[in-house]
């Protein structure tokens, strides 16, 4: 096996590019501490480089030294390549040394020469090296059943071969043994008793032409003497092998038994293979001889030294593949970082050139990172692309030791590329912008740092103490410091003037509260997860000191010359000093900062602040008014009611508003006062807007007509109620309850009440006044105009003249011209504060003509027409929800009107059947068996129209007799008379002496499912007490919806299909009830109704009821 030369100090230097020369010296610029850190794991081998020699001169020096060389070894390797590659694509010399040429940048004579060159050289010794692994499910061929195999290697030329099979009449098995000397066969050690080897030995085959040459093989079982003694002992205990040693006894003692063979042609090969094979037999017999376990590859032995000037292969590798990155990537068009990509030549190159050089996956791992490392330094490499080549070393770092050479350069660059890193974290602002595009590659680059510090590379070749969270850390300080001193000079103030002083600090703090932003919401989540360092809360802490001395530093100088100029520069330094303190509450670890207090350094400059926000609003706001022509400011689908200067005064005072919460001023007692100040200015304004809105309105009346003048008073009335609703909400907006909290324990309770409630209450009050003024002025012509109305609608002559909708007609054309205007011009609080006593004026006077209407004739036609002209008013003063609300609408007096119209517009037998439906009602809310109770069976059958009623039992009945009990029985009758005029009612027999008596009777009414279903149908169950000398006594009643009864009542699908009535009996349980004398206004309404001789029957019989009921009158 050819030895492999370890890497110089020269070599690495001619390694390095005249642009990475160039590179070097950035790489080391970084902080004391860190040099001093790394310095403890290793040290830079220092490097000597001619700054002031001609580039033209260095690169043709570069190109002699390191190209030339290395071109001539490609060369070389491509005269005598071996085996094919592991891609696909397969290339031809010719274009192999094309490729080469134009990534060496070779002129055509260049390559001639150098080609001649190559082909005057001593060509390599031809090598295979064989690995033989392991071997499963080979041939028993021991008496045992297991073998004791070993094999035998060897390269065989086409004439060798030939020549044995030429000079044998029989074939044999043996074919190695027998064909090629013996110092041409390679043997491995025999492993006893064993079906599946395992050798890992590794032979080094030379053989002299390749085409012709095949691979052999043969794997044998070592068969040694043994005694007679022991045959029969292996026979007396395995009688089964016993066909095996019979066929031992014929073959000579001492002849090894064939297992298999392999045989491969060279020219088959890849240049690396590492493949199981079939053991094949020499004959047809066991076909099926088990597999062999194989690493060939193709090496040189004997290469040309001259080639490159004694250089190790290692170090060639590391040329090429640097030289033949750099020819991809200056080819590619594309800005995208490049992902670790070589061209098909390329990779056949170095494939062949490691093979045939014997260069480990672990060195070709090693050479890559080295190079992709450097180029991350000067182009944009996907970190994918190192991230793979640090797990590769970090795979073969247990699997195989490198040389010292190796080592150090493999620790010296892991340390490199670590000081770079770290470089570039110290100036991530810069490098890595907050964009979408730009951190994602901070945290791959992080996560490079992390994976290289987890290696065990690292920790075995850097072994004092390094921890990247700290360096990072230390790093990103260190950067900050750098940052914040480049933004200071760039701030720096032109002039001495103070004001200019102020405005240099406040860019300046403006550009450190956007990168603590920045920090905040992008930075932080890249370094946290990356390597867990709160960058948010190491940049914070040191702006807050450097910040604050700064501060300190230019108020210093203001000091006893404030003015309002110079108060105004500053109001931008508070404001980002207040967000940038805020954000201390992202912080992980407090403790105590610099900038608690800042706010005593600006107590000066405060009066000015807000003066300025005073002064400048006042401004506003007149100037607002005196444009200002009191015209709705928008009309159509989205009207806009109040004026110009309303929504102008609204913006003026917002900001006054805003300055609170710009200010937070952490002293509770300063903070009430300056609430005290701003809510007194904000007062002040609205106050002062009412006085020249008013005066306004003055001088554009004195010109206009009458409809002008009232349409530019609503306008001021929008105006003003829209500015009263600002100040309800101030404090709201302010946050009153905020800052009574915080002044708890310095402002009493009684003080803060005293002082800014009442300021606003004050200026709400004056707003109040003007308000109700102007409405007041609008609403007496409407409520006079209302009442005139409605009182000619009483007129007795008046009632058989009309109908109903044109005795109310003029009343709402009246209320909808008139209504409609104050709609169109009144904002809908302005317009709902009209509307309220209108309605409630307009109920009252209906109510009063109402109850004026004594007479019965006309009555309910007169009770039809005001119940109409009502419900026509509701739906004018709600006006589909624009108008007041149903709440407000149905008021208790309203409700009373309502009830009283509308059972005055009924007829006598509506009303009945109101009655019963109220007593359905009545009877599904009663509970409790006070006076007993009465089951039926209930059913209707549709094919005979037959109701069925089956009286079961009574029970718990009162006792009417002297005795103690009673003689009951149960009265059945059909409500209401109108309905079931034909229907008899009906009785079940008396039962003596039983408060629980059982009937068991069934009755049918023939009656129509239609009149069943009618809505006031009902069975009226009255219980009674049999006495023979007066008339029977009272036990109670129930009522009994029929649309309740199975087969009246329609069931429905949960698709809301009806199915036929369902006829199946109900048993049905009902207390039994007593009438509240007096009770019902129903029943007095029919008592009054003396012509209707069919309501009197019915008031008689349910004022019997009531005289036998034991139920008191209820108040």
């Amino acid at each position: 096996m050819s030895s492999q030369s370890e890497p110089t100090n020269k070599g690495d230097n001619l390694l390095q590019t005249p642009e990475q020369d160039h590179g070097l010296p950035r790489l080391k610029q970084f902080s004391p501490v860190h040099a001093r850190k790394l310095g403890l794991t290793r040290k830079l081998r220092g490097r000597d480089f001619k700054e002031d020699e001609n580039p033209e001169e260095k690169a043709r020096r570069h190109k002699e030294m390191e190209l030339k060389p290395l071109y001539k070894e490609l060369l070389y390797t491509i005269a005598h390549k071996m085996g094919k590659p592991s891609s696909n694509e397969v290339f031809t010399d010719d274009q192999l040394r094309r490729y080469i040429r134009e990534a060496f940048t070779m002129t055509e004579s260049e390559h001639d020469s150098l080609l001649e060159k190559v082909q005057s050289t001593e060509p390599p010794v031809y090598c295979l090296m064989a690995t033989v692994k392991e071997a499963k499910g080979i041939l028993g061929k021991d008496i045992s059943g297991l073998s004791d195999p070993y094999c035998l290697l060897t390269i065989m030329e086409d004439e060798e071969e030939s020549r044995t099979r030429q000079s044998r009449a029989k074939p044999l098995k043996s074919v190695v043994k027998d064909a090629v000397s013996h110092d041409k066969i390679y043997q491995t050690d025999i492993k006893k008793q064993t079906l599946n080897p395992i050798w890992n030995q590794t032979f080094i085959l030379e053989f002299g032409h390749f085409a012709g040459a095949s691979f052999h093989l043969e794997m044998w079982d070592k068969d040694e003497e043994v005694s007679l003694t022991q045959k029969l002992e292996e026979f007396t205990t395995n009688l089964n092998n016993l066909r095996r040693m019979i066929k031992e006894a014929k073959k000579e003692k001492g002849t090894d038994d064939f297992l298999g063979k392999v045989v491969i042609k060279l020219k088959e090969l890849h240049c690396t293979e590492d493949n199981w094979y079939t053991l094949e037999p020499r004959t047809e017999t066991y076909p099926d001889r088990g597999q062999c376990h194989l690493n060939l590859k193709f090496i040189h032995k004997g290469r040309d030294g001259t080639l490159s000037a004694g250089r190790s292969a290692y170090v060639n590798y590391c040329g090429i593949l640097q030289q033949f990155v750099q020819a991809y990537i200056s080819k590619q068009q594309s800005s995208a970082p490049w992902k670790g990509e070589l061209c098909g030549e390329a990779q056949t190159l170095l494939e062949l050139y490691a093979t045939q050089n014997d260069l480990s996956p672990f060195l070709q791992d090693l050479a890559k990172w080295v190079a992709y490392s450097k180029l991350y330094q000067s182009l944009e490499v996907d970190s994918s692309v190192l991230l793979q080549q640090l797990t590769s070393i970090e795979y073969h770092w247990h699997q195989q030791e490198l040389p010292y050479q190796q080592k150090q350069e493999l620790g010296d660059s892991l340390h490199g590329f670590l000081q770079y890193g770290l470089c570039l974290v110290a100036k991530y602002r810069d490098i890595f912008p907050p964009t979408p595009t730009a951190t994602p590659k901070l945290h791959r680059l992080l996560r490079i740092l992390v994976q290289i510090c987890k290696t065990q590379a690292f920790q075995k070749l850097n072994p004092a103490q390094f921890d990247l969270h700290d360096e990072v850390s230390d790093a990103i300080q260190k950067g900050t410091e750098d940052w914040f001193i480049i933004k200071k000079g760039l701030h720096q103030p032109m002039t001495k003037d103070l004001s200019e002083i102020g405005s240099a600090l406040s860019r300046l703090i403006g550009e450190v509260q956007e990168d603590i932003k920045h920090n905040k919401d992008v930075w932080n989540r890249v370094f946290v997860s990356a390597v867990q360092v709160d960058v948010f809360t190491v940049i914070y802490k040191r702006f807050d000191s450097m910040i604050a001395k700064e501060v300190r530093e230019t108020l210093s100088l203001m000091e006893d010359q404030m003015e309002q100029q110079l108060a105004n520069s500053l109001f931008p330094v508070y404001l980002s000093l207040q967000a940038i303190y805020k954000d201390k509450a992202f912080l992980q670890k407090r403790g105590v900062l610099e900038l608690t207090n800042f706010h005593e350094g600006f107590r000066e400059a405060l009066p000015y602040w807000l003066n300025q926000a005073f002064s400048t609003t006042q401004d506003r706001v007149e100037r607002a008014v005196q444009v200002d022509q009191l015209q709705p400011l928008q009309t159509g689908v989205v009207p806009i009611k109040h004026s110009s200067s309303a929504v102008d005064l609204v913006a003026c005072i917002q900001p006054i508003c805003q300055l609170w919460d710009q200010l937070s001023w952490p002293d509770p007692e300063e903070a009430f006062m300056l609430m005290v100040k701003i809510t007194e200015d904000v007062c002040k304004i609205v106050v002062n807007y009412c006085k020249i809105l008013k005066e306004r309105v003055r001088v554009l009346s004195e010109n206009s007509d009458h409809g002008s003048a009232i349409n530019m008073l609503c306008v001021v009335v929008n105006d003003l109620e829209h500015l009263r609703t600002v100040l309800t909400r101030l404090p709201t907006q302010l946050n009153w309850a905020g800052l009574r909290d915080r002044t708890h324990d310095v402002i009493g309770e009684s003080q803060f009440k005293n002082t800014l409630p009442s300021q606003l209450q004050q200026a709400q009050s004056i707003l109040g006044r003007e308000i109700r003024s102007a409405l007041d002025t609008l609403g007496k012509k409407l409520n006079t105009d209302i009442e005139t109305h409605v009182r000619s609608m009483s007129t007795r002559r008046r009632i058989p003249s009309k109908s109903t909708e044109d005795a109310a007609a003029p009343l709402m054309r009246y209320l909808e011209q008139e209504l409609q205007y104050m709609n169109e011009n009144l904002v809908q609080e302005n317009f709902n504060s009209l509307l309220t006593p209108l309605w409630n004026n307009s109920v009252k006077i209906i109510h009063q003509v109402a109850n004026q209407h004594q007479q019965q004739e006309g009555l309910m036609v007169f009770s039809q027409r005001l119940l109409y002209t009502l419900q026509c008013l509701e739906q004018c003063f709600h006006a589909e929800g624009n108008g007041l609300p149903l709440n407000k609408l149905h008021s208790d007096e309203y409700k009373a009107l309502k009830s009283h119209l509308t059972h005055h517009s009924l007829n006598s037998q509506q009303l009945v059947e109101k009655y019963l439906e109220g007593k359905v009602f009545e009877q599904k809310a009663y509970s409790g068996e006070k006076y007993g109770a009465v089951t039926l069976l209930a059913s209707y059958r549709k094919s005979d129209q037959k109701l069925r009623i089956e009286v079961l039992n009574a029970v718990n009945l009162l006792p009417m007799d002297s005795n103690g009990l009673s003689d009951p029985f149960v009265h059945l009758c059909l409500e209401p008379y109108h309905i079931f005029p034909e229907v008899e009612p009906r009785c079940t027999q008396i039962k003596n002496c039983d408060l629980n008596p059982l009937f068991d009777e069934a009755f049918e009414f023939l009656v129509s499912l239609e009149q069943c279903q009618a809505h006031s149908a009902c069975l009226v169950i009255t219980v009674l007490d049999h006495d023979t000398l007066r008339s029977d006594d009272f036990e109670g009643e129930a009522f009994l919806s029929l649309r309740s009864i199975p087969g009246v009542v329609k069931e429905s699908k949960g698709d809301g299909l009806s199915l036929q009535p369902n006829d199946v009996p109900a048993q049905i349980r009902l207390p039994l009830m007593h009438p509240k004398p007096n009770d019902n206004n129903i029943l007095r309404l029919l008592e009054s109704r003396k012509g209707d001789r069919e309501a009197q029957a019915f008031v008689k019989k349910r004022r019997q009821r009531e005289k036998q009921s034991q139920e008191t009158i209820q108040s």
